[in-house]
């Protein structure tokens, strides 16, 4: 992968390429950020930069695949126009950049949380490294989450095992194959357990030319011992802009959409695609029969509701969730910004207008400090329902919280 295929994140880049040519590279980084943000996809770049051979002036007749012609004769090397500056970024055309995008060079090892499919077994990373080059193909921003879907875990929790660490300092141990550095990446640290404690000795005094590239979203479950270990590499949230323009290039979506979503992800550009891929799904219509069930109509309207959204899966379900959180924002914003927000949203597009209107509406049915509580209970919500909590249960009490902080203030939502 290449810093250009990466969306944004152009001062971290910079960091990171002024960090090599300057010779300040610690043996050990951790890239911190939340998710959605490219932090994974920008130390697979990082690695790859580190051993082009463009970059490191090592292409030659001998590393270039296309430098020997069908009859022996040495073919004309590719040089860089003076147009491109391949010091900013890896050439992508070299062996050592073919093998790297491909998640298949020898000195660029990865770690990730992996599961027990038969009882007894240890688990390393290495026995789904297929589905690992395929997962990353097809999400470079993933998260656990989905990684764990891949796979099939079910109910199971994705760790870095006890093995794998024993792993890990067999591979790191070994000399590099073909280029001058080898890495290991390890995306997740934080399903690192106290086996961790088996890779602190070769984290601090690595053999030459290691380096350690961490991809985390919480430092705070990182291992103390580990995280004391590391440089810090922060990784920001993506801008409004760049998610919307990512999505009409890549996607082919209408500017006006793209906007809209690109607002709503909080730059998070996995969440992005979330609400892309249920952009067609009304979520006004459920939410106004949802709160229409809660402070009109009564149970047997609410438990026809919660039947319905029980069946729409948990994806839908968080991105329903999400959208109501969205919508309490806006709320709040209304509120405390008052008739200047209504100015600026004079020049808002049609569905911008039904999301305000709904907002408001909402304004009449709960204070401030109600909607802090409601947001809370969302949260909680799609915390829980990421770890397959029952839905008819979840969304029943749901209802029953959002009913007794709403009850003393009930209007008719319908349009």
């Amino acid at each position: 992968m290449q810093f250009k295929e990466i969306i944004g994140q152009q001062e971290t880049k910079h960091q990171l390429i002024q960090m090599f040519q300057q010779n300040r590279l610690s043996h050990a980084l951790l890239f911190l950020g939340k998710e959605g943000n490219g932090a994974l996809s920008l130390a697979r770049a990082f690695a790859q930069y580190i051993i082009c051979d463009k970059v490191n002036g090592r292409t030659s007749p001998q590393n270039t695949p296309s430098s020997v012609s069908l009859f022996g004769e040495e073919d004309p090397i590719t040089i860089a126009s003076p147009e491109e500056d391949i010091t900013i970024d890896s050439c992508g055309i070299c062996l050592a950049c073919q093998k790297a995008a491909k998640l298949i060079h020898p000195d660029i090892h990865f770690s990730y949380p992996v599961i027990t499919q038969k009882t007894g077994e240890k688990p390393i990373s290495t026995d789904f490294i297929v589905k690992w080059r395929t997962y990353l193909q097809e999400q470079p921003y993933g998260n656990k989450f989905d990684w764990l879907q891949y796979i099939e875990a079910d109910n199971k929790q994705g760790n870095i095992t006890s093995a794998e660490c024993d792993d890990i300092n067999r591979k790191l141990s070994l000399k590099s194959f073909e280029a001058s550095y080898k890495f290991l990446i390890m995306w997740m640290p934080e399903s690192l357990g106290k086996e961790g404690n088996k890779l602190l000795k070769l984290i601090e005094e690595p053999p030459p030319n290691t380096i350690f590239l961490l991809v985390a979203e919480n430092d705070q479950l990182i291992l103390p011992t580990i995280l004391s270990r590391t440089q810090l590499i922060k990784i920001p949230a993506l801008h409004s802009s760049e998610i919307a323009t990512s999505l009409i290039n890549t996607r082919e979506i209408d500017e006006t959409v793209a906007t809209q979503i690109a607002a709503m992800s909080d730059g998070n550009y996995r969440e992005a695609l979330q609400q892309l891929q249920h952009s067609e799904d009304d979520w006004e219509l459920m939410l106004r029969d949802w709160l229409n069930s809660i402070v009109k109509s009564g149970p047997v309207a609410q438990v026809k509701w919660v039947e319905d959204i029980s069946k729409i899966g948990r994806e839908k379900q968080k991105q329903f969730l999400k959208y109501f959180n969205k919508l309490l924002e806006q709320a709040i914003r209304i509120r405390v910004m008052g008739d200047s927000f209504q100015d600026a949203s004079l020049h808002a597009n049609e569905k911008q207008h039904s999301i305000n209107d709904f907002a408001i509406r909402f304004n009449r049915l709960c204070e401030i400090p109600q909607q802090e509580a409601i947001i809370k209970e969302l949260d909680t919500a799609s915390y829980h329902i990421e770890r397959n909590a029952n839905p008819k249960i979840l969304f029943h009490a749901l209802t029953i919280k959002l009913y007794h902080i709403i009850s003393n203030k009930s209007v008719i939502l319908l349009s």
